[in-house]
C-alpha cells in the first residue's frame, strides 16, 4: 500500500499542481498575441471539458486493460500540449494543445485513474483515507508549482516557462511504471460478473449518483473560474483597491490554497470515516458560497486575499476524496475509476461553464461579478441537492 501512496501521490502532484497555474499564464500569453481573455478562456474551457469527456473512458479503459498504458500515453500527451502552448501563436493551435491533449492527459493521470489503482489496492476501511492523502497530494503540488511557475515566468517568459514545465510532465511516465499493478485482473469476477453496461445502466438509474453528478458540477464551475480568473480579476480591482495588483499577491493566493487544501483534503478524509460524507459535501458547498460572498463585501486588501484564499484553499478539494469514497462504497470498486469518471465529467462540464463564462461575461459586460454571483447561488444548490444522498452499498442479486 505504502508504494501505491507514494508514487500516486507523485502522479497526482506532477499532472494537478502544473494546471494549477494556468490562470498565471493567461495575461502574458494573451497580451503577446493581442489575444482577448476569451480565447484563453476557451483553451482552458475546452481542457477541462475534454478532460471530463473523456474521463469516463480512458476509466473504462483502465478498469478492463489496467490504468498503467493510459498513464503512460497521457503523460506523453500532458508534455507536449505544454510544449504545444508554448512554440504556436495560433489559436487554433493553442486550442488544441492546451485543450486537447493536456486534457487527455489529465483524464489519465489524476484523481479517477489513480482512485481505482488505490480502491483494488487499499481496504475499504482505510480507502477514504487513502484518497484524502492522495488529493492532499495534489493540492501540495499546487503550493509547490504556483511560485516556481510565477519564478519561470518572471525568469524566463511565458515559452521557455511552458518547456520547462513539459519536462516535469514527461516525469510522469517513469512515475506509472512504479503505478503498475503486476497481478491486475480486469474483466475478471474478482469483484463479480458484472459487466461495464450493467454497471453504467445501474449507476445513470440511481438517484444517489445524479444528486452527486449535479453537485460535482458545481465544484468544477467554483474552483476553475476562480483558479483561472482570480489573478486577472485582482489585477483589474487594482484600480479601486491598489493592494490588491501585485503579481505576488495573485501568486501567493494561488499557493495559499494549495497549501490550506493539503489540510482540508487530509482531514476531508479523516472526517468521511466518522460523518456521513454527504453532510460534509453539503458543509463545504454552503461554506464556499459564503467565504464568496464575504469576500466580495469587504474592501480588498492583500490580507483579505489571502484570507480569502485560505478559506477556500481548505474547501477546494476536499469534496473529490468524499465523492469518489461515496461511488465506491455505493457501487463498490471494480468499476469505480470508470463510475468516477462519469461524476467527473458532470465536474469538468461545470469547470468549462465557470472558466469560458468568466472570460465571455468579462469581455462583454467589463466585470466577473455576474459569474461570482452565479458561484454563490450554484454553491447554495450544491448543499441543498448533497442532503438526500443515501451512503449505503447496493443490494444486488447474488448473480450480479
Amino acid at each position: 500500500m505504502a508504494q501505491v501512496l507514494i508514487f500516486g501521490s507523485l502522479m497526482v502532484t506532477l499532472s494537478m499542481g502544473i494546471r494549477h497555474g494556468f490562470g498565471l499564464f493567461n495575461l502574458p500569453i494573451t497580451s503577446t498575441h493581442g489575444w482577448g481573455r476569451e480565447t484563453f478562456a476557451l483553451a482552458i474551457a475546452l481542457q477541462n471539458l475534454i478532460w471530463g469527456v473523456l474521463q469516463p473512458i480512458t476509466g473504462a479503459l483502465a478498469d478492463r486493460f489496467g490504468p498503467f498504458k493510459m498513464m503512460v500515453v497521457g503523460g506523453l500527451a500532458y508534455a507536449l500540449g505544454l510544449a504545444g502552448m508554448a512554440l504556436t501563436s495560433s489559436k487554433v493551435e493553442f486550442g488544441i494543445a492546451g485543450g486537447l491533449l493536456i486534457g487527455f492527459g489529465l483524464a489519465t493521470t489524476t484523481y479517477s485513474t489513480i482512485y481505482g489503482i488505490l480502491g483494488r489496492n487499499v481496504s475499504a476501511e482505510k480507502r477514504v483515507w487513502a484518497m484524502g492523502i492522495t488529493a492532499a497530494a495534489g493540492s501540495f503540488g499546487q503550493f509547490l508549482m504556483m511560485p516556481l511557475e510565477q519564478g519561470l515566468l518572471l525568469g524566463f517568459g511565458y515559452q521557455d516557462a511552458l518547456l520547462i514545465l513539459a519536462l516535469f510532465a514527461s516525469m510522469m511516465v517513469p512515475v506509472a511504471f512504479m503505478l503498475r499493478e503486476k497481478n491486475f485482473q480486469g474483466g475478471s469476477n474478482q469483484f463479480g460478473n458484472q459487466s461495464i453496461a450493467e454497471a453504467l445502466k445501474e449507476a445513470i438509474q440511481n438517484r444517489n449518483f445524479l444528486y452527486l453528478t449535479l453537485g460535482y458540477f458545481v465544484c468544477g464551475f467554483q474552483v476553475v473560474f476562480i483558479g483561472v480568473h482570480l489573478a486577472p480579476y485582482l489585477k483589474d480591482m487594482s484600480r479601486i483597491y491598489p493592494e490588491a495588483g501585485g503579481a505576488h499577491v495573485a501568486t501567493t493566493a494561488l499557493a495559499l490554497i494549495g497549501l490550506f487544501n493539503v489540510l482540508g483534503t487530509y482531514y476531508a478524509g479523516i472526517l468521511g470515516q466518522k460523518i456521513p460524507k454527504r453532510y460534509l459535501l453539503s458543509g463545504i458547498y454552503l461554506t464556499r458560497s459564503v467565504a464568496i460572498t464575504i469576500f466580495l463585501l469587504l474592501p480588498i486588501t492583500t490580507i483579505s486575499v489571502y484570507i480569502f484564499a485560505a478559506v477556500m484553499g481548505v474547501l477546494w478539494l476536499s469534496t473529490i476524496p468524499l465523492t469518489n469514497a461515496i461511488v465506491a462504497q455505493i457501487f463498490g470498486v471494480k468499476y469505480l475509476t470508470m463510475l468516477s469518471g462519469f461524476v467527473f465529467l458532470s465536474h469538468q462540464v461545470g469547470s468549462f461553464c465557470g472558466v469560458y463564462f468568466g472570460g465571455y461575461l468579462f469581455d462583454l459586460t467589463g466585470s466577473y461579478q455576474i459569474v461570482w454571483n452565479i458561484a454563490i447561488a450554484l454553491g447554495v444548490f450544491a448543499c441543498v441537492i448533497n442532503l438526500p444522498i443515501q451512503e449505503k452499498p447496493l443490494q444486488r442479486p447474488a448473480t450480479a
